[in-house]
């Protein structure tokens, strides 16, 4: 009886030591194992096996964000075992940081970051996540310090990629990598705040009035282009009309004149069997019309004839005897 009972201990004993000494580790998670006090192993992901009460995993701290009842978030630290191996993020409350300028503003940040080395996290840092908060925050106040307050809002950019590169060499001794830093909000104090408001409503009311002036500018240009254009256009119009008058008037005294030389000739045709001579016929002709509108109207009208035109109306007796003789 005194055996079974003694087999039946063992027994428990062995399962006991069994159940200690199995242990599974998550996927994307490890622990580091101490053998009497020494750092041992690292284990990975899914079944092992450590020899209980020599083998211990080593206890790290860990960060926690906690929701308060006002709906804001507050970090708690805690103690684990497991090492999360994925990238995990840090939302820093809002810090106050002063600028080049002498501009204390709120700034809170994010981080992400990742263990790439178990054994260092553990060994190299004694609580690594107040750690990475404390170091962040004397960064970004040393980053900050350096740039004045409009630098600071216009370039985030910027100052995530210093605040990355900072924290990534720091970090790199404890087995992190820093992968990203986000500024979230960049808060100035209010007077500052109203301050930059007018500023800006004055820029605003700036550019309105240049694009103004720049408007009736170009309005102007463009009117007097339009002026200029139109007198030019005008003086095109006025010339062209000239010169056709011109040439209409040209062309119409030629063709008078070639009319006048055809009934020159005609008449030199007619008359070139008499002895008349055809110039004085057609200065007959030509007083004959003029004393003819001369004497055309209503009113009466006493008419002068100069003594040279006898000669000329001599020749009417001419011209009526060479009509009679024909």
């Amino acid at each position: 009886m005194t055996s079974i009972i003694i087999i039946c201990a063992l027994a428990i004993i062995a399962i006991v030591l069994a159940v200690a000494g199995i242990k599974v580790v998550p996927q994307s998670e490890t622990r580091v194992i101490e053998r009497l006090g020494r750092f041992h192993s690292v284990l990975p992901a899914g079944l092992n096996f450590i020899w209980p009460f020599i083998d211990k995993p080593k206890q790290i701290y860990t960060r926690t964000a906690v929701r308060l009842a006002n709906g804001r978030q507050m970090a708690r630290i805690t103690t684990t075992t497991s090492i999360d191996l994925r990238e995990q993020v840090y939302d820093f409350p809002s810090q106050q940081v002063i600028t080049k300028d002498n501009v204390t503003t709120e700034i809170n940040a994010l981080l992400y970051f990742q263990v790439v080395d178990p054994k260092k996290s553990v060994y190299e840092i004694e609580n690594l996540p107040n750690a990475i908060e404390k170091l962040t925050q004397t960064s970004l106040r040393n980053v900050i310090g350096e740039l004045e307050l409009d630098e600071t809002l216009t370039s985030r950019d910027t100052i995530n990629s210093r605040l990355q590169q900072i924290l990534d060499e720091a970090t790199n001794k404890w087995g992190v990598k820093v992968t990203r830093v986000e500024l979230q909000d960049i808060t100035p104090p209010e007077s500052v705040r109203e301050a930059m408001e007018k500023q800006m409503q004055a820029e605003r009311n700036r550019r309105a009035e240049i694009l103004n002036a720049e408007g009736e500018k170009q309005s102007a240009i463009l009117r007097s282009e339009g002026e200029k254009q139109s007198q030019i256009n005008q003086a095109e119009a006025v010339k062209a009309t000239a010169i056709l008058q011109a040439e209409g008037e040209s062309r119409a005294q030629i063709l008078r004149a070639e009319g006048e030389a055809e009934a020159i000739r005609q008449v030199a045709e007619a008359i070139k069997d008499t002895k008349m001579d055809p110039a004085k016929y057609l200065l007959a002709i030509k007083y004959m019309e003029t004393l003819a509108k001369m004497t055309d109207g209503k009113d009466n009208k006493t008419v002068y004839v100069p003594y040279e035109a006898t000669g000329v109306l001599g020749s009417v007796g001419a011209i009526k005897d060479m009509f009679s003789k024909s």
